[in-house]
């Protein structure tokens, strides 16, 4: 009996008789071994395996993680080749990527199901696992997707102060377009765009564009801070805003895990760089739990932004005076969650000039040394004592409310997962305060799925508050030739 005929009997069958069968032949025939092993393929898996995976396929497509390591565990067990696990991972969504791998698995083998349910495990969607695995007679009653869900599954949280409401579920976060952070090159800026903008914009044309100085705080202290969770996910919005403000022609430095004096410390060492003098912008990214008006350092204490505001104002920070200060804040400012309203219609889902700076910073000089240097005693332009900042909240103020931001454990928050694409994709073209309307425009259209919990349909919103005095393109990859 050949290969084939024998392989599709023992399928039919029994998968451990088939697997024994084969063993046998390729005991006998061990120049068969190939030639078998790829016949055993194509038979697939047994028909109530591929039943329960066309049954369920709805709801993995829209619940299934498909990363790295679910797709490593799979190769490990021979079940996909490295060419199938190139082209799963090709695809853009997490949808595709499920898709695509659902059609693969019933023609991987008789092993294919228990393999799968297997890497489910070991990357932490149980809930997946018990989901395809439960009897029949359950498998019957059992037709809601919200009654599957391990609501303890380290899947997405909120940056909530722990203190003020003591949070006994994690949710978890679902999103077609922004299912993990984009790594598109950051586009390039033209020629002819950047001689048709750069009259009416800030200078932006030093090498490097800047420094950038990004704090996160994913780790607090047990002892000092107890109620401060693990931001779990955290360290995947550092590395995104790293790669991207690199990428953007900015000196990048992270520091992870700090206290509130540290930071402080950290930022007033940053403010007094001497090598200001020479770059036209600076960066400042504040990654922690917080509160409305701070964040919290690891050891508990809170730092309050208005002093880091006031640590790059024109009186502090005199090599920054008339230049762009970018600061964006991932961190909750308030433990309230914003449960969202039903849209009643629409679909159902849903210049004064400004200072030049040569005339910038000498306010305080008195008169004879005006004179002194030949200007008749003429004041002196004056700067207002704050300017030139623009700053990207995760979360909303608001006079009743401050709303909590939601951060994915695996894929980073959702306001640094947006900055980044808009970032990559739009700076060539956009200045900075379109691009953070852009940011707020798709925060706005995401929303939480954790069903049975109290985060299923959780929305937020960002904001961001400007003083600056002109636009500010980031003119990436362009570097002007005099």
């Amino acid at each position: 009996m050949g290969c084939r005929s024998l392989a599709r009997i023992s399928v039919k069958h029994d998968k451990h008789l088939a697997v024994a069968l084969v063993g046998c032949l390729l005991f006998c025939c061990p120049k068969q071994k190939n030639v078998c092993w790829s016949k055993m393929l194509e038979c697939g898996m047994l028909e109530r395996d591929r039943q329960t995976l066309k049954r369920r396929s709805a709801v993995l497509c829209k619940q299934l993680v498909v990363d790295e390591m679910l797709i490593q565990s799979l190769q490990a067990d021979d079940i996909l080749t490295e060419s199938m696990a190139e082209s799963i991972m090709a695809e853009q969504t997490s949808q595709k990527r499920s898709w695509r791998l659902l059609l693969l698995l019933p023609k991987r083998g008789p092993r294919a199901f228990s393999s799968f349910c297997g890497a489910l495990r070991d990357t932490e969607q149980q809930h997946l696992c018990d989901l395809l695995t439960q009897s029949p007679e359950k498998d019957g009653r059992e037709t809601h997707v919200e009654r599957f869900v391990d609501c303890s599954l380290p899947l997405s949280t909120q940056e909530v102060v722990a203190a003020k409401r003591a949070r006994t579920h994690e949710s978890m976060e679902f999103s077609l377009d922004a299912d993990s952070p984009i790594t598109t090159p950051v586009l390039p800026c033209t020629s002819d765009f950047y001689h048709s903008h750069c009259q009416q914009s800030y200078r932006m044309n030093s090498s490097s564009r800047g420094f950038g100085l990004v704090i996160s705080n994913v780790t607090f202290d047990p002892c000092a801070a107890p109620d401060l969770d693990p931001r779990k996910g955290g360290e995947v919005d550092d590395e995104v805003l790293r790669k991207v403000f690199t990428e953007l022609d900015y000196v990048v430095t992270v520091h992870r895990d700090l206290t509130a004096q540290d930071m402080r410390t950290c930022i007033e060492n940053f403010c007094r760089q001497p090598n200001h003098r020479n770059v036209d912008s600076c960066v400042v990214c504040l990654l922690s739990h917080g509160v409305e008006g701070a964040i919290y350092g690891t050891d508990g204490q809170l730092l309050q932004l208005d002093w880091v505001f006031e640590a790059f104002d024109n009186a502090h920070c005199p090599l920054l005076q008339n230049k762009p200060k970018m600061f964006f804040i991932q961190a909750c400012r308030g433990d309230e969650m914003d449960c969202g309203v039903e849209q009643i219609d629409g679909p159902v889902r849903t210049s004064s000039p400004s200072c030049e700076q040569r005339d910038a910073g000498r306010e305080g000089q008195g008169d004879a040394d005006s004179r002194q240097r030949g200007d008749m005693g003429r004041p002196r332009i004056k700067l207002p004592q704050r300017s030139d900042m623009i700053c990207g909240f995760a979360s909303l103020k608001g006079q009743r409310i401050c709303t909590a931001a939601m951060r994915n454990t695996k894929r980073g928050s959702w306001f640094i997962q947006e900055l980044n694409r808009a970032l990559r994709l739009h700076a060539r073209d956009t200045h900075l305060a379109d691009i953070l309307v852009q940011v707020n425009g798709r925060i706005k259209e995401r929303e939480g799925y954790a069903p049975g919990t109290p985060h299923h349909r959780c929305k937020e919103m960002s904001e961001f508050t400007s003083s600056l005095c002109k636009d500010l393109y980031l003119f990436p990859k362009y570097q002007p030739q005099y």
